[in-house]
């Protein structure tokens, strides 16, 4: 404490009476603190259509290539790996790599093999995400309608591959910095858009992104009351952990009824009766594409 001349003092002690009222107890009015404004606030779309009933749940483990892989390496890890479902980015003006074998003749074909699918949507990203690998980004005053644009070129595609109605598809959105909480409510609006769109359309709704970001973004969105969430969640936790708990950090009310896929590990190669692949490892507890 800095050093008063006795002057100083006693000219101190004075305003503190004063400014206490001689109680001790300052008298001063003091502002109300605001209450902290949510993160993520609530939003409700009318969805008077829901999720399709026809509901086709699948666990097991399942792999993801960047791009749809040949049919004799399907053919060959059927049998010697422990893949049961394969992922598959069926749409989106911003997916990774080039998709030359998609087609409905391969999905027939993967199909009588055996395989699941879990169809990936890539296309617009956080507003706030790095643009250097995927430029396109959502707008924040346009976000429910850009996603219900997106819903429908997913549909778009699916149908002409054999992936009908019922199936889900999954909005892949790339981890994005939480800083900006305009950012994370255009990434829940966009989201809620697309579900929106894919239920009138028919399909079940899915949403993929990184449990730190996309991912708990949805949760806070789903606490604060926000509708139609997505049907499904597709969380990148690389723990290595081949389950579909959460990783510890998303809520085990949320999504809990066969509702979630968890990617464990990436870009990992792999090979089985002769064939190799880079891929990443993925445990589902949820929705498929049969």
């Amino acid at each position: 404490m800095r050093y008063l001349r006795p002057a100083a003092l006693l000219a101190a002690s004075l305003v503190l009476l004063l400014a206490t009222g001689g109680t001790g107890v300052s008298t001063v009015a003091t502002a109300p603190v605001a209450a902290a404004v949510p993160r993520i606030r609530a939003v409700t779309l009318p969805d008077r259509v829901g999720p399709p009933r026809f509901h086709d749940t699948w666990s097991g483990s399942a792999f993801d290539a960047c791009t749809a892989p040949p049919l004799d390496t399907l053919r060959a890890w059927r049998g010697a790996s422990p893949y049961g479902a394969v992922g598959i980015y069926t749409s989106g003006s911003q997916r990774g790599c080039a998709q030359p074998r998609l087609t409905a003749e391969w999905v027939r074909q993967a199909r009588a093999m055996g395989w699941r699918f879990l169809p990936v949507h890539v296309g617009l990203q956080a507003p706030c995400a790095d643009p250097g690998r995927k430029p396109r980004r959502i707008d924040p005053a346009k976000a429910a309608q850009q996603g219900r644009d997106e819903a429908g070129e997913a549909v778009r595609a699916l149908g002409p591959l054999g992936l009908g109605a019922g199936s889900p598809v999954y909005l892949d959105i790339e981890a994005y910095p939480t800083r900006d909480p305009v950012c994370g409510q255009a990434v829940v609006e966009f989201t809620l858009g697309w579900t929106q769109a894919l239920h009138s359309a028919g399909y079940r709704s899915g949403f993929y992104s990184s449990l730190d970001s996309g991912i708990a973004d949805l949760a806070a969105a789903a606490r604060a009351g926000s509708s139609p969430m997505p049907d499904a969640l597709w969380y990148a936790r690389w723990d290595d952990h081949a389950d579909t708990a959460g990783s510890g950090s998303l809520d085990p009310d949320l999504w809990s009824l066969h509702q979630r896929v968890h990617q464990y590990h990436g870009n990992v190669e792999e090979t089985y009766a002769g064939a190799t692949l880079t891929v990443d490892r993925n445990q589902v507890d949820g929705p498929t594409a049969s």
